[in-house]
């Protein structure tokens, strides 16, 4: 019996994927203008950028406790297998309510085979995990198996994004407002990545083209046979420069393979428009 693979919005793959790899949608919930919508299905992100654009914070809270219990506990019922792999519990709720719904579905199915994995990733890095978990399951590889292959990943999955503007990460809890504030002074672009599932600026520059230059160096430094993997590439609405950054890695590395999406609304909210942000792998398996 094939193994459910689940993952929540925040790793902005789009809706097509979730319907044509058989993968179950956990949508975040956004808020904008007074209203709640469900991140992927009820907004889309290009509401969320023009919002900001024009001034606006959005909020995002986590996926709803009353959608984990129907979805595990229809699971359940069904007796499927399940991998949930979640946002990262350092900037999201989620995986910890995911955790508690479950030990409340597994009192009345005790037998129910799901299991949590805590990503530590976000964005498309979260989303090239989902990806892979994906093709696992549609492969049949065992339930170990695919949580063996998608364990593996979150730990050696390497993010590095640049905001425009810090002012969206500090209003979420996501980063310092000092910080925020000597980047918008001084017009710095922030450099950050991921580390232990929370976000941390490792970097200034002034003006962007220093700032991606440094990005391939240091994907020169923390990738391992760049070429042989699939660099996956978000974006704050902002695709012309995000297929600019895939030319540069593209010639500098000869990477052939590419995932270019959107940053989704949950994700975009905090991040704001204009981040270029990118995921690679900092050790093959095998």
């Amino acid at each position: 019996m094939s193994v459910k693979i689940l993952a929540d919005s925040a790793c902005d793959l789009p809706l097509s994927f979730f319907e044509e790899n058989d993968v179950t949608l956990i949508p975040l919930k956004v808020h904008l203008n007074g209203k709640e919508y469900d991140d992927l299905l009820t907004i889309d992100s290009k509401n969320i950028y023009e919002a900001i654009r024009e001034g606006k914070v959005p909020k995002t809270s986590q996926a709803s406790p009353l959608l984990f219990e129907e979805i595990f506990t229809n699971m359940a019922k069904n007796m499927e297998d399940g991998i949930y792999i979640a946002f990262s519990s350092a900037l999201s709720g989620t995986y910890s309510t995911a955790v508690m719904v479950l030990d409340q579905v597994k009192e009345t199915y005790p037998d129910f085979n799901l299991t949590i994995i805590d990503s530590k990733c976000a964005s498309l890095g979260y989303g090239l995990v989902v990806l892979n978990a994906a093709k696992d399951a549609k492969e049949q590889l065992t339930k170990d198996e695919i949580v063996s292959n998608a364990t593996f990943n979150c730990e050696h999955m390497e993010h590095l994004f640049t905001v425009n503007d810090l002012e969206y990460l500090a209003k979420g809890g996501r980063v310092s407002k000092a910080s925020a504030f000597l980047g918008g002074l001084l017009n710095i672009k922030p450099l950050l990545n991921v580390e232990d599932g929370k976000l941390v600026p490792i970097e200034k520059h002034r003006g962007r083209k220093k700032l991606f230059k440094r990005i391939i160096d240091i994907m020169r430094e923390r990738g391992v046979a760049l070429d042989r993997q699939m660099v996956a590439i978000s974006h704050g609405d902002d695709e012309a420069t995000a297929l600019e950054v895939k030319e540069m890695i593209q010639k500098e590395f000869g990477v052939e393979h590419f995932y270019i999406s959107p940053i989704g609304s949950a994700v975009g909210s905090h991040a704001g428009a204009g981040t270029i942000a990118i995921f690679f792998l900092n050790k093959l398996k095998g």
